[in-house]
């Protein structure tokens, strides 16, 4: 099986039907939901915009990062700073200066991390993610571990014309899904491009592509670069949606819940990312809500567990669909052309 088939890059078509239909539900889905569930779901595509940004280091390039969530905080809290106490901050500004803070702290990060390989990759990045949060949760001037509020949502005024109003839970949906779509399209293009060839090739063999001739720790660091910032673009979304904005969303259990969203879905792709967070979020949420049972002559809180409920279902997925829930679609769409031929 070549790599690009096991990485999932190359989608079926049985895969690419079903991402069709689930399109097609989330532009279908404000029309039908309630504004708590429409919130929940605008959640999950900031989950995702998150995720696919993981996923360009862990699927694409193979840097397994646990500190990713640092760029996610680092510009959520650039957004509670830029955002005055009394009125709201011009959207088309502080998106970028967001989104390039995180990229900019990415770099001087990845100028030490990525000479390192394997396990001291993963130790690398989460002791700096740990330095990020420490120095935000141990900081009152920064918010301390209480955090910090952001009062109103960015405005989209342009000279006094305002093409959508981000106050609007349902405008701000479409919005959070227009951005995971366009982010979507430009990682599938960046995948296919030389730029994404190379960063496939550094994942399968990276002392073959040295010895070609590829300079491996530029092309690891832009990865590593752009990384961030997508992870601050979808970080600026969470405190724009939230209003609220704390040292936890940089904490190493923020960058674990983006890795097994990665994993959940199917690595390689993109939209396994999108597909795994959206998976990872419900289920969080289902496990959660599990009722008390007697067991035993003791009463049993199934939802105050649902870590374990998580872990089995993890296990589970990894051990009988290891290509995630997208392989596993693909493995059933592939039997059913196969029976029909």
């Amino acid at each position: 099986m070549s790599s690009q088939k096991s990485n999932l890059e190359i989608l079926p078509r049985g895969v690419q039907f079903a991402l069709g239909l689930a399109l097609i539900a989330l532009l279908a889905f404000p029309f039908t939901g309630t504004d708590f569930y429409t919130e929940m779901v605008t959640r999950m595509m900031i989950m995702a915009i998150f995720a696919m940004s993981l996923d360009l280091l862990q699927g694409v390039t193979g840097l397994v990062s646990l500190g990713h969530a640092a760029y996610f905080g680092l510009a959520g809290y650039a957004l509670a700073f830029l955002t005055p106490q009394g009125e709201a901050v011009s959207l088309w500004w502080t998106l970028p200066v967001a989104v390039l803070g995180s990229g900019l702290a990415a770099l001087i990060i990845g100028i030490f991390v990525v000479r390192t390989h394997g396990i001291y990759f993963i130790m690398v990045t989460m002791a700096f993610a740990q330095m990020v949060f420490f120095l935000f949760f141990d900081n009152k001037l920064l918010g301390g571990s209480d955090g910090l509020y952001i009062n109103f949502r960015p405005s989209a005024d342009l000279l006094g014309w305002v093409p959508f109003e981000l106050d609007n839970k349902r405008t701000f949906y479409y919005f959070t899904l227009a951005v995971m779509l366009l982010v979507y399209a430009f990682l599938r293009r960046l995948l296919w491009s030389p730029f994404g060839r190379a960063l496939a090739g550094i994942r399968v063999n990276e002392h073959r592509m040295r010895a070609l001739g590829f300079g491996v720790l530029g092309y690891k660091l832009a990865a590593f670069t752009l990384a961030g910032s997508l992870a601050g673009l979808a970080g600026y979304l969470w405190g724009a949606q939230s209003g609220y904005i704390n040292p936890e969303l940089m904490g190493f259990h923020m960058s674990a819940h983006a890795c097994l969203m990665v994993i959940m879905g199917g690595m390689g792709n993109f939209a396994g990312a999108i597909v795994g967070a959206f998976a990872f979020e419900y289920l969080l949420h289902a496990f959660k809500d599990l009722p008390a049972i007697d067991l035993f002559g003791a009463s049993v809180n199934l939802g105050k567990h649902w870590q374990l409920w998580m872990g089995l279902f993890i296990v589970l997925l990894v051990c009988f669909a290891p290509r995630g829930i997208l392989g596993l679609i693909g493995r059933f769409s592939q039997k059913k052309e196969a029976a029909d031929v």
